[in-house]
């Protein structure tokens, strides 16, 4: 992963989060993101900032709008971070599993 800690760091706050969501809908506006999150316009600009340094999302300039879009690349690195735990985690489930199989069989040890 090319910066995991902008990354984790962008994404750590509620409200850039819930850009994410809303910006995985579809491009938007710093106006209509604002309105979405009941925030005022400069908080949300704020938070697109950061979003915007971290590499998350880009703007594209529509007539007199710009409007922000989710960029896919990082997300996808940081699903690819996250499956090697992904896989510990589903490997320990298993094991819990298959112990308790195996305790329904032989219930005495």
């Amino acid at each position: 992963m090319t910066d995991s800690t902008s990354t984790f760091s962008a994404l750590a706050e509620p409200n850039r989060l819930r850009i994410v969501d809303l910006l995985a809908g579809g491009p938007l506006s710093v106006g209509e993101i604002a309105e979405s999150l009941q925030l005022r316009q400069p908080q949300a600009s704020k938070h697109l900032r950061v979003l915007l340094e971290a590499g998350l999302v880009e703007v594209e300039a529509e007539a007199n709008r710009r409007n922000y879009k989710l960029r896919i690349e990082p997300l996808k690195e940081l699903d690819e971070w996250l499956e090697r735990y992904r896989r510990i985690w589903n490997e320990r489930y298993d094991n819990l599993e298959r112990y308790l199989q195996q305790l329904q069989v032989n219930p005495k040890e």
